[in-house]
């Protein structure tokens, strides 16, 4: 036998020796001691009490919580107002109560500027709901949250995209929506953002001479946001990108375009004297795709 499995030994008995003398201890206490005693050693005792006692909280009727969010709401307490909604939506699930609620969970957190929360609340709300008749509401403050938080046009434009094509979606499927008339105004400055972002890219590439790739980005203004006020610029920047590349004709095609459209612009006139003095006039080519993307968009 090892030093190892004796010192074991050893232990264990030490052990079952201190078990015995308590019991032997215990045995030795009155009988309602010795009764409180072997309770407390009892594992199914160890949590009764009236600490522990299970109380049944009785539910805030619905329409007590649903009319608490809206007096929050009513002080501008939109932190308080989406957790009254919150909690109805807790205690009333699978029903019209959970329905409301959570529209109303939604505008309290873009009243209160949680526009992630908003974002994702709405989205529960049209995915749970996509027959709903509020969904052009819902989809209008998903719009209006990622609206609120476009940045300059220096930054990623991910935000002003998703606006975008929420906005197009209101104005497509809820043709009648009291929403519509907004979202045509906020569609048109998002794009003119998205388009800022393209031509301040654009820019970039002519200053460092990568003329193909400038054209690429005054093209896309051209194809997506032609009715954006950056739309000028564009047609004067693809003439001098043109200029530069040794393709004359797509150059004259651009001016000539701008200046049937804008010409009191003084793009047009930019465009113009950067032809002069290559000798050059505007003129349209009708197989450019300029023109042809002009007079698709309903210019030229």
């Amino acid at each position: 036998m090892t030093y190892a499995s004796k010192d074991m030994r050893f232990s264990q008995g030490r052990r079952a020796l201190r078990l015995a003398l308590g019991l032997a201890g215990a045995l030795a206490l009155p009988a309602a001691a010795r009764a409180d005693m072997l309770d407390s050693l009892n594992p199914m005792n160890w949590f009764s009490g009236d600490k522990y006692k299970t109380e049944i909280v009785p539910e805030t009727p619905a329409d007590d919580l649903y009319n608490q969010g809206l007096a929050r709401l009513k002080v501008r307490d939109y932190a308080a107002a989406s957790k009254s909604f919150e909690t109805l939506q807790k205690q009333y699930p699978y029903s019209q109560w959970q329905r409301k609620a959570l529209l109303m969970s939604t505008f309290s957190q873009y009243q209160a500027g949680s526009y992630d929360d908003a974002i994702g609340s709405a989205k529960r709300y049209l995915g749970l709901y996509p027959n709903a008749p509020d969904v052009d509401y819902a989809t209008y403050l998903e719009a209006m949250s990622y609206y609120n938080q476009i940045p300059d046009v220096a930054r990623d434009q991910e935000r002003a995209a998703k606006a975008a094509d929420l906005f197009s979606e209101i104005i497509q499927k809820f043709p009648k929506s009291e929403y519509v008339e907004d979202s045509r105004y906020k569609l048109q400055v998002t794009r003119d953002q998205l388009a800022g972002k393209e031509m301040m890219i654009g820019r970039y590439y002519l200053n460092q001479r990568n003329y193909v790739a400038a054209v690429g980005r005054f093209r896309e203004v051209l194809a997506k946001y032609q009715t954006t006020r950056h739309a000028e610029e564009a047609l004067m920047r693809l003439t001098e990108a043109y200029l530069a590349l040794g393709v004359p004709q797509e150059a004259q095609t651009a001016a000539a375009i701008l200046g049937h459209n804008y010409p009191d612009s003084v793009w047009y006139k930019d465009a113009y004297s950067l032809l002069k003095t290559d000798g050059l006039e505007p003129n349209e080519d009708k197989g450019s795709w300029i023109s042809k993307a002009a007079h698709s968009m309903g210019l030229g």
